[in-house]
């Protein structure tokens, strides 16, 4: 007799039967697109694009006219002001096709340096829409004084640092080499000895424009003073030629150009702090 009666035994070995799983019903939901933008002001913003971008070509065509304008004058006037930029020095061509790049580069750096004050001015009426009042105030205003400082870093490096740092590595060399200079080199040597120096003259314009706009104070300058000198150092030894008396004689005006940054920006915390005062 079966104990388990009628009732059938399903072993665990047994596959189960799967059953068909129901469908599930998937519920979708709708994103809100964003607003699109009416075609009025899509019209003015592409309209508006393409007007910066007529201005950008307008002030870009203005610039190649200058820098070409001044390239044809010093091209063609290159045997007249050639010996004062030489200072009599006895240099050498080393072969025919020299002479055109030597006065090709030559004439190109003199037009770009006489035609700088002019593009910076072209720049200066394209990004003037997008500046701030401060800001457009202070490029206005400082302007003319930027190119001073430019100016005098580049006689400062062509009467001063280029004579000392020419005849010291020459003398240096002359101990044990005969010493003949190419024309490329020498020119070479006059940029490096000059372009640099006039752009570290910009340092005190630089300070007071971070002043202006909130980012750099008095009061932080003297706490990074150590490591400033530091940095003036190294740009020094970067630019200049590697001798010592060079990287001395670039080094001192910079400190002095430094400390004088510290004293026009607090000079002009001062003043806000009186404008202040008397406005509360």
């Amino acid at each position: 007799m079966d104990p388990y009666g009628d009732r059938k035994l399903i072993s665990p070995l047994h596959k189960k039967v799967e059953r068909p799983e129901e469908p599930v019903q998937k519920i979708q939901v709708e994103v809100p697109k964003p607003p699109e933008p009416p075609m009025e002001d899509l019209a003015v913003h592409v309209e508006s694009l393409v007007d910066h971008l007529g201005e950008l070509r307008k002030q870009l065509i203005k610039s190649a006219f200058v820098f070409l304008f001044f390239l044809i004058v010093v091209f063609s006037t290159i045997n007249y002001w050639f010996p004062f930029v030489v200072k009599g020095h006895d240099l050498v061509i080393l072969g025919p096709m020299e002479v055109i790049r030597f006065y090709t580069s030559i004439s190109m750096t003199l037009a770009l340096g006489l035609s700088l004050p002019f593009l910076c001015y072209f720049i200066w009426q394209f990004v003037k829409p997008g500046l701030k009042e401060e800001e457009s105030k202070f490029i206005g205003l400082y302007s003319p004084v930027m190119l001073f400082l430019f100016l005098i870093g580049i006689a400062f490096g062509y009467f001063v640092v280029n004579p000392l740092s020419y005849d010291f590595l020459l003398g240096w060399g002359a101990v044990n080499f005969a010493v003949m200079i190419s024309a490329s080199e020498y020119i070479h040597f006059l940029i490096i000895t000059t372009v640099p120096i006039g752009l570290m003259f910009e340092l005190p314009i630089i300070a007071l424009f971070l002043s202006t706009i909130g980012v750099l104070t008095s009061s932080i300058m003297k706490k990074v003073r150590k490591w400033s000198y530091l940095i003036i150092a190294i740009v020094a030894a970067a630019i200049t030629p590697p001798d010592f008396l060079s990287q001395f004689i670039i080094m001192i005006p910079m400190i002095i150009l430094y400390e004088s940054s510290i004293y026009l920006i607090k000079r002009i915390e001062a003043k806000k702090a009186m404008m202040e005062s008397s406005t509360v």
